[in-house]
């Protein structure tokens, strides 16, 4: 991989009248959320979520990393606050309203954070980030995901019957077996996690140029859906470093190893500026 310097990496982009135009009026909207805004941090960190999750995984993060760094999570539909709208199944069209959306709040450096199937929506933003010359990110965190020129591991699983479908995501162990067993949590949650699903089974990668930014690539070293190897192989997407941390939890170390993702993302961070 080639690695090159970035100048200036916290110089702030000039917004553009639409820009000045929403910041003066809503600081953030239904997709770009922030728990902790931090105004004067010069670096915004936004986060994707995986399969069935909601913006408010990342709640705890702005207070847990640097307050160089303000954490905005990206709320997609069909969750949370968020539930009556319904998920999007296709990549593509989600990925393209994900890069309008922040495209608006570009106004300061950022990096973005994609776990799993957040992880695959954080590579097509950016890929169309930067079809269009539109700021990117100064580093990309691609988090429990296969790279995508490469072919899924399982076989399809959005289809399937219920009982086969809930005993499928107990084994990935994303979800309390509380709520796996509550039916009518379970009737709630059920129409998002089918629709994430069909995303994330019906993704078809088409080649391109590869990214110019740097890669931070997660792992589980027990992950049983995507293994390290899969994992490092995003380095074939991009002109610049593609760094690999591996993470003792499985799929979801988000969680198990909040702590040590959370110093590795401080630390990856501190290297493209003074944080």
């Amino acid at each position: 991989m080639r690695s090159e310097n970035l100048d200036s990496p916290f110089t702030p982009q000039q917004p553009s009248a639409d820009v000045a135009k929403v910041h003066g009026t809503i600081k953030f909207n239904d997709w770009i959320t922030c728990p902790t805004p931090n105004p004067a941090a010069p670096l915004r960190l936004f986060c994707l979520p995986f399969a069935g999750g909601g913006a408010s995984i990342f709640r705890a993060w702005g207070r847990a990393l640097s307050p160089a760094i303000e954490v905005c999570p990206i709320q997609l539909p069909g969750r949370e606050n968020r539930f009556r709208e319904p998920a999007h199944t296709d990549v593509l069209p989600l990925a393209e309203i994900l890069a309008s959306q922040i495209q608006l709040y570009a106004d300061k450096p950022f990096v973005l954070f994609g776990h799993s199937m957040g992880a695959l929506l954080a590579f097509e933003l950016t890929k169309i980030l930067q079809r269009q010359n539109a700021p990117l990110p100064l580093m990309l965190f691609l988090s429990a995901h296969r790279a995508a020129h490469l072919p899924p591991r399982r076989t399809p699983m959005h289809a399937l019957p219920d009982e086969e479908f809930i005993e499928k995501l107990r084994r990935f162990g994303g979800f309390p077996d509380e709520i796996l067993e509550h039916q009518e949590l379970l009737d709630f949650l059920l129409p998002t996690l089918r629709a994430d699903l069909t995303l994330c089974d019906s993704y078809r990668y088409v080649p391109d140029a590869s990214l110019n930014c740097p890669l931070q690539l997660y792992a589980g070293r027990q992950d049983t859906e995507v293994s390290p190897e899969e994992i490092e192989a995003w380095n074939e997407h991009t002109t610049q470093a593609a760094n690999l941390h591996v993470f003792p939890g499985g799929h979801f170390f988000l969680r198990s190893d909040a702590d040590a993702l959370m110093q590795a993302i401080a630390k990856a961070s501190a290297q493209i500026g003074p944080l």
